[in-house]
């Protein structure tokens, strides 16, 4: 008898290469919240998330952010936000 009870293997796993990690965290307003966006280091989007989860402050503990986002390098990345929104935004650069 088998020692699967039934349930197939898996079979042979994909070998991809992993995503990057992220190395910004912004705090933005958004729509009247706060929320936390992750970028990676070529200011592509790896995730977004409600800013008052525990995680935050996890993160950013020991880390001094930077005062707004509102350089060149950030212009695309945060584009759906308002100027006064990216400039009261805080950056992060996490630790890799």
């Amino acid at each position: 008898m088998s020692q699967t009870f039934g349930i197939e293997s898996s079979g042979e796993q994909r070998h991809t290469p992993h995503r990057q990690p992220a190395r910004y965290l912004v705090l933005i307003e958004a729509a009247g919240s706060m929320v936390a966006r992750l970028f990676l280091a070529t200011r592509e989007p790896a995730g977004e998330f409600d800013a008052g989860v525990e995680e935050v402050t996890t993160m950013t503990r020991g880390l001094v952010p930077a005062a707004g986002a509102l350089g060149a390098e950030w212009a695309h990345a945060l584009e759906g936000h308002s100027a006064a929104e990216r400039g009261a935004a805080q950056v992060y650069t996490l630790d890799i």
